[in-house]
């Protein structure tokens, strides 16, 4: 079972995207220095289709939701995207990964959007140039790096 521990609306998550992010806790990864720790904790109310809904009821004119993790579960991830697809067909989906390669209970058609790879501090995060992690934009059924799209183009 998912459990969520925060949501918030960004600008910043996803290019061109007002997205709902839903931070999701007991996070397997345990980066070094990750940025939310907390998140390794078994913390939060159980993330359900029932409040997905509410979630998304409540936060009218967002374009797209971003689940922040859910590596313990993927397959559940995968599910909620599906869902969303389906229901809510112009809405966008992401998923952030903590993990090096894309687990295999993902399909990638329901997702517009997927980052993979851990924090490793002295890479830096996505919008430092030198980042391990990867942001890819979902076109025709192959993962696109869009990565470049959080570097200042004066960096």
């Amino acid at each position: 079972m998912l459990k969520y521990v925060n949501t918030m609306v960004t600008f910043s998550e996803v290019p061109d995207e007002i997205s709902l992010c839903i931070e999701i806790s007991n996070c397997p990864c345990h980066c070094k220095n990750c940025h939310s720790s907390y998140l390794a904790e078994d913390i939060g109310e159980p993330l359900n289709l029932d409040n997905l809904v509410k979630l998304i009821k409540a936060n009218q004119g967002i374009t797209c939701i971003a689940f922040m993790g859910g590596d313990a579960s993927p397959a559940t991830v995968d599910a909620y995207a599906s869902m969303i697809k389906y229901r809510y067909p112009n809405l966008k989906v992401a998923w952030y990964s903590g993990r090096q390669e894309l687990n295999e209970d993902i399909l990638l058609e329901n997702f517009d959007f997927i980052k993979l790879g851990p924090y490793i501090e002295e890479l830096g995060p996505l919008n430092s140039r030198t980042t391990n992690q990867r942001f890819y934009k979902i076109e025709e059924n192959k993962l696109v790096d869009i990565t470049n799209l959080f570097w200042k183009s004066n960096d």
